[in-house]
C-alpha cells in the first residue's frame, strides 16, 4: 500500500491535554475528521504516545473499533520516546529511547490503538537542524 502524501496528524483528538475523561463527542469528532480523511485520499494517521496523555490514540482506537474495515486500508504511524515531567503538567522532561522504555510505550499504544500491530514507529525528538526561525513555527 502506498501512503498518501498528506497525512492527518492526531495530535489533536481525543480533547485537551488534561486527565479528563474522553467524552463521546471526541470520538464523533475524530471519526467525522476520519472519515473526511478517507474521502479525500488521506490513508495515512500519525499519532505520538504522549498526545492527550493517551487519550488521542484512545479515541482513535475506538473509531477503528466501530469500522474495523478500514484498518486493513490505513496506515498508522506512532512515536515514542519523550518522558512527561510528571502526570499533571505533561511537559516533556526527558527523552528515553532504551530497549524497555520504547517496548513498554509500543505496548502502550497497540493497547490504546486497540490493534495488534503498527505500521511505523518513529523516535519522538526535535530535529537539531530544523530553523525555529522559520515562519512555519510561529
Amino acid at each position: 500500500m502506498s501512503a498518501s502524501q498528506i497525512i492527518l496528524g492526531c495530535m489533536g483528538f481525543g480533547g485537551g491535554w488534561n486527565r479528563d475523561p474522553i467524552q463521546t463527542e471526541y470520538v464523533k469528532q475524530a471519526h467525522n475528521a476520519v472519515e473526511a480523511a478517507l474521502a479525500n485520499g488521506i490513508n495515512m494517521f500519525d499519532y505520538a504516545d504522549i498526545y492527550a496523555f493517551g487519550k488521542a490514540e484512545i479515541v482513535f482506537g475506538q473509531v477503528l473499533k466501530n469500522k474495523p474495515i478500514i484498518r486493513e486500508n490505513i496506515i498508522i504511524q506512532s512515536k515514542s520516546g519523550i518522558r512527561l515531567d510528571d502526570e499533571e503538567s505533561g511537559v516533556p522532561a526527558r527523552y528515553d529511547f532504551s530497549k524497555p522504555y520504547i517496548l513498554e510505550s509500543v505496548e502502550g499504544i497497540l493497547t490504546r490503538l486497540e490493534i495488534d500491530y503498527l505500521d511505523i514507529l518513529l523516535l519522538h525528538r526535535p530535529d537539531t537542524l530544523m530553523n525555529w526561525g522559520s515562519p512555519c513555527y510561529h
